[in-house]
Order: structure tokens, then sequence, then C-alpha cells
């Protein structure tokens, strides 16, 4: 399927620098190799690239092949499973702002649900957000639920289990500490009680630290209150949420930047069915299409840059 789709999509590219002619041959090509599954749903992609009538004169032409392209992805991605009932079932963990949290009404709201219900329009698709708890998140891809959204790092350990989407955003790991903490470097963390959220990039980093013992939690406040009651010595938690809850505990708390302590940085993305092509394209070009049309860059100066704790 994969093969099948990617030489469909070489095909649309095409279409900018000899028409949509070249692009049908191609396409075409490519289903005389497919089983009948993928040819329909190639099939599909190929008619909505012949409806959208590529036009390479335009002054915007290159914005008309991006959406073209991404629009017949998009079509094709209605052909997957977790599709198929006109709803995209999406888990997430409400307690991760401001990417993740329980808004006024009593429902996920955040930068993730906004993205997801964003990608939910662009897709056609209802979409309905289940609250569970992160660590259970990829395991119940598939069959709970058909995608998860909750600030997920994208690691070589979760790829065995699902696909991701491309990255939406970029992230460091930071360290919570009590106000007045000498710790600044990652000798200092040596040999310490470090607290964190269960399944989180946080833990994968704390059984790396010689000595330290690990304490999980299901949700990173619960880490952050124990770290203000003196039951931790710091907490590591991705930057933003670290942010929020040192807003709320300015004067007991403080964070520092992870590239102190020489961690890396990390991409988010969308986990979803492992190989299901088709959904990771017509994701991937919906992602593409929000960045496109100013979307994304809206929701992250609404609900990240202007986040408040209070």
């Amino acid at each position: 399927m994969k093969k099948i789709l990617a030489l469909v999509l070489t095909g649309i590219m095409a279409a900018s620098i000899v028409g949509c002619g070249a692009a049908t041959e191609t396409a075409d090509a490519a289903l005389s190799t497919a089983g009948a599954a993928a040819s329909q749903a190639a099939d599909v992609a190929s008619s909505a690239l012949e409806d959208a009538g590529v036009d390479t004169s335009a002054v915007g032409e290159k914005v008309g092949e991006v959406s073209s392209e991404a629009q017949s992805a998009i079509t094709a991605a209605l052909s997957s499973t977790a599709l198929s009932d006109g709803t995209l079932t999406v888990g997430t963990n409400a307690a991760f702002p401001p990417f993740e949290y329980i808004g006024d009404d009593g429902n996920p709201d955040g930068f993730d649900i906004a993205l997801i219900n964003a990608i939910g329009e662009k897709l056609g698709v209802k979409v309905e957000v289940q609250d569970m708890e992160f660590d259970s998140l990829v395991t119940s891809i598939g069959n709970k639920i058909d995608v998860a959204i909750a600030g997920m790092t994208v690691t070589d350990e979760r790829k065995q289990q699902v696909s991701f989407s491309d990255p939406y955003y970029e992230a460091v790991q930071y360290v919570i500490v009590p106000a007045d903490s000498t710790i600044a470097t990652a000798d200092d963390l040596k040999g310490l009680k470090l607290g964190c959220q269960l399944g989180t990039t946080g833990n994968f980093i704390i059984d790396e630290i010689d000595g330290a013992t690990e304490q999980t939690y299901d949700k990173a406040i619960d880490a952050v209150n124990d770290l203000i009651n003196g039951k931790l010595d710091a907490v590591i938690i991705d930057k933003n949420p670290a942010e929020v809850f040192v807003s709320k505990y300015s004067d007991k708390l403080k964070a520092i930047d992870g590239k102190e302590f020489e961690f890396d940085t990390e991409d988010y993305a969308i986990a979803m069915p492992k190989d299901d092509t088709v959904l990771q394209l017509g994701v991937n070009a919906a992602l593409e299409l929000l960045r496109t049309d100013g979307t994304y860059d809206k929701l992250v100066e609404q609900y990240i840059a202007n986040y408040s704790a209070d």
C-alpha cells in the first residue's frame, strides 16, 4: 500500500511540470501493480487530481500544487478502516497544559485538541476525544481509539508499535526544582529522587541517570505537588507544561532548560495504527494544509503563546 500511494503522489507532483495527463499515466502504472483495495484508494486519489485541474501558469501555482496533492491524499485516507465509520476516535491525556487540559466545559481542550479537531475538519470526519491515562494510549490504538495526540514524543520504541504523523511540534525536557535548589547540571541529578509522568520522555531520561530513584505518576501535577511537599528533589517534564506549573508556584519552584542538562530536543507527533499508510498520508496532508492556510500558527498563538494557568 505504501509503495502504491508513493507512486500516486509522485504522479501528482509531476503534474506541476507536465500537467495532469502525465500524473494520470504515472498513477495508471502504479495501479497495474496494485491489489484490489490499494487500487481503489489510488484511483480515488487520481480522480481527485483530475478534478483539481492544476494550472501551472497561475501566479499561485505552488499553493495550488500543494493543495491538490494534499487533497488527493486526504480523499484516499477515507478508505482507511479507522475512518470507515466517519468518526476519528482520539485518545489524549488531559493533564498536560497547554497541549491538553480539561476546559471550562468539563471536556478536553488545549493545543493538541484544537489541532486534531482542525485535522478532522480537513478530513471531513467527526472527531471524538477520549481522556485516558498517558501510559495506555499507545496500546489502545487500533482497538479503543483510532489515533492518539497527547504531546507524545516520537521514539524508536513507540515506532515498533505504532506509526507517526509528521512532527507538529519540537520540544525539550525541562527540570523543575525547588526555588532555592542548587541543581544546575546533569551530574547534579545523580543519586537524587526524581519524579515524572509515567510513560513520558522524562521517564526514559531518569532511567539513564546514575543512582537516581524514580517516582512515576499518572498525572504530571501529582509529581509537581510531591516536589513542593519535599518528597522529590526534581521533576523532569516537557518545557511548556513545566513553565505552566512553575507560573502557578513561582515562589516555590523554578524551571531549568533541559539544554543545561544536555537533553536532546524531541518531536511531538500523532500516533496511529501501525502501517496504516493511507491514514498517515491523509493526516500529514491535513497538517500541511493547516500550516499553509495559517490555521496552525493561529492555534500556536492562541493555545501556547497566550496560555495562562489562571
